[in-house]
């Protein structure tokens, strides 16, 4: 039935066309041998269309991937920016922790602490205790006089100028009392290391105290700071002058027990001098009237006596006459330069002075068991004015002092050269030692020296009393 009805289709078309069946089915042919270039167009369309689908789609992505870009930078930058602000908040934390633990704790060391220059350089403690009681008074008319804290805004309280008054008295009387509490608790905390601490505390109270009262306007004067540092730096050089002064007192009674000393020995001397003269003057006497009665060879013996105790005599005279002087020489003493080289090394020499009759005692004092080795004496100088020689010794060799601070101190880091130099200029030619014998510095040296050459000779330690009582076993390096 189908290919009936398709049958008259083809004729209908032939009739309409004008072309005969067999033409028609030539046609045909034809169509069907170029069917596949239709379907290749076909697919072509279709692959167009699904290229410009892809391409839409490319666009679409491409669209999409530069707004997450553009998202993606921002946020980076706004959390870039949150990152930067809270590190620079952070460190702004930190340091401000810092400097209050260097305030609190007050380190030794130099940076924390400052190095403190003094203000007033008055020469006792009593003209500094005076200027101390000046500021103090000072303070107290600041605050009586309303001249301790400002309030230039005129405040009312529920319309009320009086209440408004006196809110901001009561205000700046809480601020000016936790100012003064800060101030005091610094004040009384001074020492020769923590002036300049101490002032960046009170600076950093104002600041913050201050800080408090901006809301209201009340702030604490710069004068009345100002005060408060001027009794921080007072008390400060008052207790270094007290120090200066104790330290002065000590040294004073030292002098005093050193003449004391130099005193009796002088006195002992002149009454030794005394007694060997008067001894003497006694067998003198005995002798010379045995020699009146005495004959033959009895006589040429006194005789000999006789002149033998003239010369014994004259010398216990000289000798008296010598003492006698001497405590008639208030000045007199002999300046000493010596070292240690054990305790101190080679370049350390002490010059010192002493009116001891025997300076050598004095050296074997300062020898004793506070320093391990003895000292060394390098040059004894006899002067009619000790003190003045070795004052302008130490004037002369003042920028070589080991002790810049406390000049009873009499060490000095110099060459023996230059000692000797400065000595020949302002008192004479002197001679002096310029090896040291340092006896039993050398023989430790030796004897530490021989240990580590021959370990077996070094003393022995039991292993559990090296450990408890912490006792290193290794050879001993020496104290070169």
């Amino acid at each position: 039935m189908a290919t009936f009805a398709l049958l008259l289709v083809v004729l209908a078309l032939a009739v309409c066309l004008g072309l005969s069946v067999g033409e028609l089915f030539k046609l045909k042919a034809k169509l069907a041998r170029y069917s596949g270039i239709n379907d290749l167009e076909q697919h072509k369309q279709k692959v167009g269309r699904a290229a410009e689908d892809a391409e839409r789609k490319r666009v679409q992505a491409s669209q999409q991937l530069t707004e997450l870009e553009q998202k993606l930078t921002s946020v980076r930058a706004d959390l870039e920016q949150n990152l930067a602000s809270a590190r620079a908040e952070l460190e702004q934390s930190l340091a401000s922790a810092r400097a209050e633990l260097e305030s609190v704790e007050e380190s030794l060391d130099l940076q924390s602490f400052g190095l403190y220059r003094p203000r007033y350089g008055l020469a006792s403690s009593t003209e500094y205790q005076e200027l101390l009681d000046a500021e103090r008074d000072r303070q107290k008319r600041f605050v009586k006089n309303d001249q301790a804290t400002d309030c230039p805004s005129n405040w009312t309280v529920d319309g009320s100028v009086v209440k408004g008054r006196k809110m901001v008295a009561e205000h700046a009387k809480l601020m000016l009392r936790a100012f003064n509490g800060e101030c005091d608790a610094a004040i009384t905390k001074v020492k020769y290391n923590n002036a300049v601490a101490l002032e960046n505390r009170i600076r950093k109270a104002f600041g913050a105290i201050n800080k408090l009262g901006k809301a209201k306007g009340i702030t604490i004067t710069e004068p009345y700071l100002a005060s408060k540092l001027a009794e921080l730096h007072v008390v400060h050089e008052l207790h270094e002058k007290l120090q200066a002064e104790r330290e002065e007192q000590r040294a004073i009674k030292e002098q005093i027990r050193e003449e004391a000393r130099a005193q009796r020995e002088v006195e002992e001397a002149q009454k030794e001098a005394e007694g060997a003269a008067a001894v003497q003057e006694a067998a003198l006497e005995q002798a010379r009237k045995e020699l009146i009665e005495a004959t033959g060879q009895q006589h040429e013996r006194l005789e000999q006596l006789v002149n033998k105790l003239e010369q014994e005599l004259q010398v216990a005279i000289d000798r008296k006459a010598k003492a006698i002087a001497r405590a008639q020489l208030t000045k007199s003493g002999h300046v000493y330069v010596i070292s240690n080289i054990g305790s101190f090394g080679e370049t350390f020499y002490k010059i010192g002075m002493t009116r001891r009759l025997d300076p050598m005692v004095r050296v074997n004092e300062l020898g004793d068991a506070s320093v391990p080795f003895a000292f060394d004496v390098h040059a004894m100088i006899f002067s009619e004015n000790a003190p003045e020689l070795e004052s302008a010794l130490h004037r002369r060799l003042e920028t070589r002092r080991v002790n810049r601070v406390n000049t009873r101190k009499e060490f000095f880091r110099v060459t023996l050269d230059e000692v000797r130099q400065a000595v020949t200029e302002l008192h004479g030619q002197i001679t002096f030692v310029t090896v040291p014998e340092a006896e039993e510095y050398r023989k430790t040296v030796a004897l530490e020296r021989e240990e580590r050459s021959r370990p077996h000779l070094a003393p022995t330690v039991p292993a559990a009393l090296a450990t408890s009582s912490g006792i290193r076993l290794s050879a001993p390096t020496g104290l070169a």
